[in-house]
C-alpha cells in the first residue's frame, strides 16, 4: 500500500508503526560534537514520547539530566522510510516506563536486572519530524535511474514531509 505523503495523519501512523516494529535507531544531541549512539527504542505514540534504556554514566544520561534537545535517526526495516525526529530528551528514574518495555533483550544489556541502581530511562519527548518515504520498487527505482541518466533529470523515487509531534 502506498502511503500518501500528504495526509499528514496517515504518515504519522506510518511513522510510529515502523518506529515499533523496527526499534532501533540513533540517538544524539543537537549541540554536540559527539556522535550519535545506537539506541533501542520504545514507542509510545499515544503520549509522542520515545524510551530507551541505559546507564546513568552515559554521556547521552549525563547530558539528559538538565534536559537537552536532541534527535533519533532511524530507518525502517525495509528501508522505504527514513526519519530524524527532534524534541527534547530527559533522564529520569521511571519505574512505570522500565517494567512496561521490560524484555529478555533489554535484560541481557543489564544483568543485574530491573533493579539496577545505574538502569536510567531515556525520554524523548518528540516535537517534529522529517519523514522520507520511497515506495517505488525494484522495477520503477531501476526505471527511474536509468530516465534520469538519459535525460539528465532526478530520479523520482520518493517525497518527504515534515510531521509536526508536539
Amino acid at each position: 500500500m502506498t502511503t500518501d505523503i500528504h495526509d499528514k495523519a496517515s504518515t504519522e501512523k506510518k511513522l510510529w508503526d515502523e518506529i515499533e516494529d523496527t526499534r532501533f535507531g540513533m540517538v544524539g544531541l543537537t549541540k554536540s560534537r559527539d556522535h550519535f549512539q545506537p539506541m533501542t527504542s520504545f514507542a509510545e505514540p499515544e503520549t509522542g514520547k520515545l524510551w530507551f534504556y541505559t546507564q546513568d554514566s552515559g554521556d547521552l544520561a549525563i547530558a539528559a539530566s538538565k534536559g537537552v534537545e536532541a534527535m533519533y535517526v532511524f530507518m525502517s526495516k525495509d528501508r522505504q522510510m527514513q526519519a530524524c525526529i527532534r524534541g527534547t530528551l530527559s533522564a529520569l528514574r521511571d519505574n512505570l516506563h522500565r517494567d512496561k518495555f521490560w524484555n529478555p533483550v533489554v535484560s541481557a544489556w543489564f544483568p543485574k536486572g530491573k533493579d539496577d541502581p545505574n538502569l536510567i530511562m531515556l525520554c524523548l519527548d518528540c516535537e517534529e519530524s522529517q519523514v522520507w518515504i520511497s515506495e517505488v520498487g525494484t522495477v520503477k527505482f531501476g526505471f527511474e535511474i536509468a530516465k534520469a541518466n538519459l535525460t539528465g533529470s532526478r530520479p523520482n523515487i520518493g517525497e518527504t514531509t515534515k510531521l509536526n509531534l508536539a
